[in-house]
């Protein structure tokens, strides 16, 4: 929580004012979380101080877009010379256009302006225009630089300096570059680096669920990590592994009772739908399955 603290505190995210009166001030509050390797293992633990966006209302709220990379642009990228980088606190980067009240948050209450809040000046984990925020002043950071957006993926960036070209991906904090110079990549890794506060992760070995590793011959991707990730949320990571091949001609019916938890039932479909990216042997099993979310039966599951 200090270290957070301290992030938001030299990036200079807020003033202590007096309430302004009729101020719509959001709530604060404390989120903790656990941030896991590839393979599974604890990286670290991490505190995160996020602003109560759903108390915001209409005036306090500017845009609230948020860019999704798409799968396939992932796969498209993929190469060899793959750099991870983490931009810490990404969306405390992001300047707000209106202004917006919080609530001191929870133990750091200074006692000697209790009844005082937080102006924001900068974006703040929570607020509903914080990803659009960031996503904006780190746009406008890549195209000083030179760097063009794709029309097939907002996500994606590329600049093109002949016989040079350099690909960079962000989804939310996470930034993949790789290209075809090592010098010219080298030195916008260290101008991102200027700008903003990095993590050099290395070479890219986890990425949205995806395990990445190198062999001779190229690159492996696996979703092991993802996969446990499904098997412990319905309980069953500790069952036996069964070869249960789909059969072709097999044709699912209503013949048995209803699935207590058709909600559960969908959430599973749609995290193995993502499965696919590295098991697309999975995709006509999933299709059929796919067929019965509204109404799904114990045979289905």
């Amino acid at each position: 929580m200090n270290e957070e603290m301290h992030a938001i505190q030299s990036n200079n995210t807020w003033d202590l004012v007096s309430r302004p009166p009729n101020a719509n001030v959001v709530g604060s509050k404390w989120g903790f979380r656990t941030k896991f390797r590839a393979d599974g293992t604890i990286e670290r633990y991490k505190a995160q101080l996020v602003a109560q966006g759903f108390t915001q209302i209409p005036g306090n709220i500017s845009h609230n877009f948020s860019s999704i990379v798409k799968a396939t642009t992932v796969q498209v990228i993929l190469a060899p010379s793959l750099h991870h980088q983490d931009v810490n606190n990404a969306l405390l980067n992001g300047t707000l256009s209106k202004p917006v009240y919080m609530a001191q948050p929870s133990g750091f209450i200074d006692p000697h302006f209790s009844d005082h809040v937080c102006q924001l000046k900068k974006a703040l984990y929570g607020l509903r225009q914080a990803p659009f925020a960031w996503f904006h002043r780190f746009i406008t950071f890549l195209s000083h630089m030179g760097f063009r957006e794709s029309q097939s993926d907002l996500s994606l960036f590329f600049l093109h300096r002949r016989p040079s070209i350099i690909y960079l991906l962000l989804y939310v904090d996470d930034i993949i570059l790789t290209g075809n110079d090592p010098t010219l990549l080298g030195d916008l890794i260290q101008r991102i680096h200027r700008e903003f506060s990095i993590k050099d992760l290395g070479q890219l070995s986890y990425f949205l669920g995806l395990g990445v590793s190198y062999t001779p011959h190229g690159l492996f991707l696996g979703q092991s990590k993802y996969s446990c990730d499904i098997l412990d949320h319905i309980d069953l990571l500790d069952s036996k592994p069964v070869s249960t091949p789909q059969v072709a001609d097999e044709i699912l019916v209503n013949t048995s009772s209803s699935f207590s938890n058709p909600i559960l039932y969908r959430s599973i479909v749609g995290a193995l739908q993502y499965h696919t990216i590295t098991c697309p042997d999975l995709s006509f099993t999933i299709n059929l399955v796919s067929q019965f979310l509204h109404s799904p039966i114990d045979d289905h599951f």
